[in-house]
Parts: structure tokens; C-alpha cells; sequence
């Protein structure tokens, strides 16, 4: 069953936007795409990289390029400007007169670790915490990509616009970041011959926002939902031979990926806020009656995205005696996560344990620590496994609200959020069609509390969502490019047609008060269940919250072994 697009994004407009007739997804990444369009003909900076360009570190071997443009007609030449760093081995060069540069062709044939000049991957960071913008690179710094190369893989640093990077004269809020990371893979892929590294590996990696804007990358290949923001800016749509280019990506490395935005303020009430009674969730105040809505308003939506298991078993919300709708399959899934990332925990770690000032000499003691206020894990001390009974104890011990009601679109526009999908400078805007309906359908019984303003009414939503960006869409646009369950539930219009990245590991902490739990569950879910997905390594992270969360280990290595293992 579909959802009721009016209780996803509200409108008429926002009814066209969902039901946009995008073009069916291709296979290869150097083919088919929807759109037909090409770069701008009256153009201020070319696509083709210089080859006769490089700069060469000796003593390590690297060939590096600074501040190349990859888009012909940039909004801000500031960030829409890469760099790229290449292991020597992938480079056959001669230096140019000038005695500083190299020109350079590619050695197909050479070879780093297990990669050659030809097959190695193409790993992209995205360090866009909180949808900032991420600065381009502007001076050489071997330490800062050493780990990459050294394994063997290519590191392209693009400089990526965000939600602080807007003039008076420019917006940089959603959808720019993300659409500059597929013009600079389109850059890439115009470019395939004359650079080293495989355009059918490209692969992207990032943390927080950064980990968000990589999986809307990474679930949004192709679509046409960001194609006007492409030609906008004169990305590479079609190569020098007129064939069509692709933005879609092998592989996504998520951290804590803060994503799912359109639903976010309701999943972060029914996660955590329903066991919250301060501050905005304490008694008498309007905030109160608003977390316990919102709360409520989830389970409907996320019983109709359809998700399933891993063995194909619906996953669904029912009411329950206590809480809200606190029992179903989706419920013990739930459940089951936590149990599991708690039973990683244990087998990871050596006892005695000693977390900061106090030492816990077995799991039983570490058990006991954890139930002292309520009782809600059952220890197995025979097979030394637990089992996690309660969402509200494990919420209340180890992952309890940080963030007021509405947590990502604030009833005042005060939320980060509020400035990604902003219409400018200092202007932040709401863009949460379900919070707004929340709102509507409870508004006179906030009016009737002392702390209520009717600036925090439905019609401030309206009026913001009713707003167009500079190439003419609207927030129900915007917000559907960025929401990556649009194209990978079947209860959205862009389910099937895009190109899904086949490879993903998503690692989150799960103490994190950034976000539900249900966050990220539910985009693995989506992906597990998405046909043409090969693999997706998920785990949340016990004892860990808003980090690059790793079981064992550190998380570049693990990247990298994850990378080689999956297209190596």
C-alpha cells in the first residue's frame, strides 16, 4: 500500500513533485541516465581535465591537480573546484618546461597492492557535518590522503556547497550539496580517459551529515530529481562523444548517516522523546502535548513504507498497554538490534572493563550497572549473552533525548535543519510535511497552553513550503531529492528509478541523541530489501555515540579493507 502522498508532502505542488515521471534506472554507470541535456554552450570553464598539469610529490610518490573546476558555469567557484591525488605507479609523466609540472597519461598497467592504474577504486570523503558546506582543498598535504594511496586507491577532494555557505545573492541549502558531489562524479567519468581509477568504482564516505548526504548520493543515481540543478551549474550530462553520463556510485560509507529528514521529528518522539518529561517534554507546556502527537503520528507512516526483514517478514508497529505503539514486529526488530549491537559489545571486550571511573570486573557486573534503574536486559551468564526487553530502559540508561521537540524542523525554524532546506541567507525554513500536518491537526488544543505562538501555526509551514528555489522548484521538490527512502520504499514515486549504489556499510553509535535508532535501521532495511543491492554491512555500535563508530579497529582501516573487500 502506498502512503497518502499528502501525509508525506503537502500540496498540489508537492503532489507533482512526488509524482514526477522519472526515467527507468540503467545498469552502467558510463550509460544510460534521464536526462538528454547537455552543458551550457555559452560556458566559462571547460570540462576536460589537464593532463598537462600534474604536480608530483618524489618522496612519496604522488601525482596530485589543485582547484580544477568540474562544472562549466560553477555557482561558486570557491567550492565547486576538486582535487585529485594519484598513486605514482598509475602515471606515466614527463616534466613539462617549466619545471614544476608534469604531463602525465594513464598506466593501466601499474600497480599498487591488488589495484592496477585501470581497476582502482575512486573514493570520495564527504565531511559535511550538519549539511555544511566541505572547503575544496587548497594547498598539498601528503598525511592528509597517505592511508588511501598508500592501499591503493585514488582520492578525489571536491569542494561541496551547504547550508553555511550561502550569499546574500545565493542559496546553498539542500539540494546543492548533493548535487555538487554528482557533478564532480560526472566531472570524473567525462574524464575517464585521462585519469587513473575506475568510474565504475567510485566509491563515497563520510560522517553525520556528511554520512547523509553520501546515502542520498549513493540511493539517488540518475534521478531527475536533481537534473535541473545539473545543467543549472553546467555539470558533465552527456561525454565529448554525446553519450550520457551517470552520477550513480559502487559504493557508500555512512557513519551516523543524520538523514530521513521529512520524518525525523516525528521518529526522534517516538524513539526517545515519549520517555522524556523535561525541559520541552515537561508537563503543562504545549511542547509536551506536541511531542506525545508527533509521537503518535509515526507508526502510521512507518507502517506504511512497507519494510521488511531480512527473511521477508513484514515489519510493522500495533498498539501496546503502555507507551506508544510499543509492541509488533517491527517493535522486536527493534528490539533485536539493540540485543545484538549489546552482544557485540560483550564479545568485543576484554573484562575487567573500566569506561571512565569505574571498573566493572564481569559482563554480570556491567549487566547490573546497566539495570540499576529499572530492569530491561536478561543476562545468560551460561552461553554470557543478553537480551534487551524494553525500548524505555534502554532509552533511559543509554540514549535519552538531547534535542528539544522538534528536533530537525523546530517550531521556530531554529533547528540546523532549518537551514539546510533555507531560502537564503539567514532564512531558514520548515520543510517537514508531517510535522506539519501534526501541527494543523492539533492546533487548537495548542492554543489553549500559556507558552503557545500562533507563529508556530501550520500556516507558517504553508507558507514556507509554497516557496521556489532559484531554478524553480519547491520545498516538496527539495525535500524529496534529499529524503533517500524516496527512492528506495516502494510507498514513494521514485522507488525504482534510480540507480542504487550496489555496496553499502552504515555504522552508527547507538547511544547517539542526534537521531533515532530508527534512522539508519530502517535505510538498511530498505536497502537489504532493494533489488540490485549486493550487500550492506550494518551494525550500530554499543558504547559509542555521534562518531565515526567502529566495532574494533579504526575507522580509515576499516574503510579501506571494507572497499577492497566488496571491489577489490
Amino acid at each position: 500500500m502506498n502512503i497518502n502522498r499528502r501525509t508525506v508532502l503537502r500540496g498540489a505542488a508537492a503532489v507533482a513533485a512526488l509524482g514526477i515521471a522519472e526515467g527507468a534506472a540503467g545498469t552502467a554507470f558510463a550509460g544510460t541516465s534521464s536526462s538528454s541535456s547537455s552543458s551550457s554552450t555559452d560556458s566559462t570553464y571547460s570540462l576536460e581535465f589537464d593532463s598537462t598539469a600534474w604536480s608530483y610529490d618524489s618522496t612519496n610518490d604522488v601525482y596530485y591537480q589543485i582547484g580544477t573546476m568540474y562544472v562549466t558555469d560553477p555557482a561558486a567557484t570557491d567550492y565547486e573546484n576538486l582535487s585529485i591525488y594519484v598513486p605514482g605507479a598509475y602515471l606515466t609523466a614527463t616534466a613539462n618546461s617549466d619545471g614544476t609540472t608534469y604531463t602525465a597519461t594513464v598506466n593501466a598497467s601499474g600497480t599498487v597492492g591488488s589495484y592496477t592504474g585501470s581497476t582502482a577504486p575512486i573514493v570520495i570523503p564527504v565531511n559535511t557535518a550538519g549539511y555544511a558546506a566541505q572547503s575544496p582543498a587548497t594547498s598539498y598535504k601528503y598525511s592528509s590522503v597517505s592511508d588511501y594511496l598508500e592501499a591503493g586507491l585514488v582520492y578525489v577532494w571536491p569542494g561541496l556547497r551547504g547550508r553555511d555557505s550561502s550569499t546574500s545573492s545565493r542559496s546553498d541549502a539542500a539540494p546543492w550539496g548533493v548535487t555538487d558531489l554528482k557533478a564532480a562524479v560526472r566531472f570524473l567519468r567525462y574524464n575517464a580517459s585521462l585519469l587513473p581509477g575506475s568510474t565504475d568504482s567510485v566509491v563515497l564516505f563520510g560522517h553525520s551529515g556528511g554520512g547523509a548526504q553520501d546515502t542520498v548520493a549513493g540511493a539517488s543515481g540518475d534521478s531527475s530529481l536533481f537534473e535541473p540543478y545539473l545543467t543549472s551549474i553546467g555539470a558533465a550530462m552527456q561525454d565529448a562523444d554525446g553519450n550520457t553520463l551517470s552520477d550513480a556510485v559502487a559504493g557508500v560509507m555512512a557513519w551516523c548517516p543524520i538523514t530521513s529528514l521529512h520524518e525525523a521529528n516525528l521518529s526522534y518522539e517516538w524513539n526517545m522523546g515519549q520517555f522524556a518529561s523535561t525541559s520541552t517534554r515537561a508537563s503543562g507546556t504545549w511542547t509536551s502535548a506536541y511531542s506525545a502527537d508527533l509521537a503518535k503520528a509515526w507508526p502510521t507512516y512507518l507502517n506504511g513504507l512497507g519494510l521488511l526483514d531480512e527473511d521477508g517478514n513484514t515489519l510493522e508497529l500495533t498498539e501496546s498497554d503502555s507507551g506508544t505503539y510499543l509492541a509488533g514486529s517491527y517493535y522486536d526488530y527493534l528490539l533485536g538490534v539493540i540485543t545484538t549491537s549489546l552482544n557485540n559489545f560483550l564479545s568485543d571486550t576484554t573484562f575487567p572493563y573500566t569506561p571512565s571511573s569505574t571498573t566493572y570486573e564481569t559482563a554480570e557486573d556491567y549487566i547490573d550497572y546497566l539495570n540499576t534503574d529499572s530492569t530491561w536486559i536478561t543476562y545468560d551468564s551460561t552461553t554470557g549473552t543478553a537480551t534487551v526487553t524494553s525500548l524505555e530502559g534502554f532509552v533511559n540508561s543509554q540514549k535519552t533525548a538531547s534535542k528539544p521537540v522538534g528536533a530537525f524542523d523546530g517550531y521556530s525554524r531554529g533547528q540546523t535543519e532549518n537551514n539546510v532546506f533555507g531560502m537564503g541567507l539567514d532564512s531558514p525554513a520548515h520543510f517537514a510535511p508531517l510535522t506539519r500536518d501534526v501541527v494543523a491537526a492539533n492546533e487548537s488544543t495548542y492554543a489553549t497552553y500559556s507558552d503557545w505562538d500562533s507563529e508556530y501555526g501550520s500556516s507558517a509551514y504553508d507558507s514556507d513550503f509554497a516557496q521556489t528555489d532559484s531554478v524553480g522548484e519547491d520545498m516538496a521538490w527539495r525535500v524529496a531529492a534529499y529524503n533517500p527512502l524516496y527512492f528506495l520504499s516502494s510507498a514513494f514515486d521514485g522507488y525504482q528509478q534510480s540507480q542504487v549504489a550496489p555496496h553499502w556499510r552504515i555504522r552508527t553509535g547507538i547511544m547517539q541523541g542526534d537521531t533515532a535508532t530508527t534512522t539508519e535501521m530502517n535505510v538498511a532495511l530498505a536497502l537489504q530489501n532493494y533489488d540490485g543491492v549486493s550487500d550492506v554491512d550494518f551494525a550500530t555500535v554499543w558504547a559509542q555515540g555521534h562518531t565515526q563508530a567502529e566495532r574494533t579497529g579504526d575507522s580509515t582501516t576499516n574503510f579501506i579493507s571494507w572497499v577492497e573487500s566488496v571491489l577489490g
